[in-house]
């Protein structure tokens, strides 16, 4: 049985890519924080559907959460193939002059050394130096790693710059372990995050400035997800796909 992990599952991205994973055959770790109703609302869907998930909570900016979190994977039949690092946090829309260090830094552990530590536990999981199968992960980027989100979520934008990186870096370092490690930069996708920066009404705000006039929608940032995980982006990696309505 082949296992996916996505972090940040009970809503938005996550909830569509566990959904679609599920009806790709994977059987699926739906994560969460801390709502457990809503994770638990995925799996019920998923299970209905014929599909097989389990929901399980971490705190992302906290190591020995994730150590925890993948050694409960390893109590499930099968083995991990895929894992989808989406889980990040935003807050309040807000110049630098508005920033201060605790602020900054719980973007960062959240959002950069949450899926520095997942890619290092699945990592261990996947390579096939060390006889596993090989797999795929996805970095959940943001099209602010690009744009800077100025006057908005500067800190925001930096940590998914450094979240590229990463997915540049790894995707060479583990290439010839059988692991391919891409990433995908949404941009003004109708989600919850919105309204923690502040501004729940902000893609329809945008949308006319964007080259296809609208926002976009978790299942087309979904589908983009599943397909680097499949078999079909068998030689794609270090790459990302851009899905910001051309922005």
């Amino acid at each position: 049985m082949k296992i996916a992990l996505v972090t940040g599952a009970s809503r938005g991205i996550g909830r569509a890519t566990a959904q679609l994973l599920a009806q790709s055959g994977y059987a699926v770790v739906v994560h969460y924080r801390e709502n457990q109703q809503a994770a638990d609302e995925v799996v019920t869907d998923i299970v209905q559907h014929g599909g097989q998930a389990w929901a399980y909570p971490a705190d992302m900016s906290q190591e020995t959460d994730i150590v925890n979190l993948f050694a409960w994977i390893d109590t499930l039949p099968g083995s991990l193939h895929a894992l989808v690092n989406n889980a990040g946090v935003l807050f309040p829309q807000s110049g630098i002059e508005g920033l201060d260090a605790e602020r900054i830094n719980a973007v960062l552990h959240t959002n950069v050394t949450g899926p520095f530590i997942c890619c290092r536990e699945a990592v261990k999981r996947m390579s096939q130096h060390s006889g596993n199968p090989g797999g795929a992960i996805v970095n959940v980027s943001s099209a602010a790693a690009r744009l800077g989100s100025p006057g908005e979520y500067v800190d925001y934008a930096a940590s998914k710059g450094a979240l590229d990186t990463l997915t540049r870096g790894l995707s060479l370092e583990v290439a010839a372990l059988g692991i391919r490690v891409n990433g995908v930069r949404p941009g003004f996708i109708y989600t919850g995050m919105h309204a923690s920066g502040g501004e729940p009404g902000r893609v329809d705000r945008i949308k006319s400035r964007l080259p296809m006039q609208r926002g976009g929608e978790p299942h087309e940032v979904a589908q983009a997800i599943v397909w680097l995980l499949s078999d079909n982006a068998s030689y794609v990696t270090g790459s990302f796909i851009d899905l910001a309505g051309g922005l």
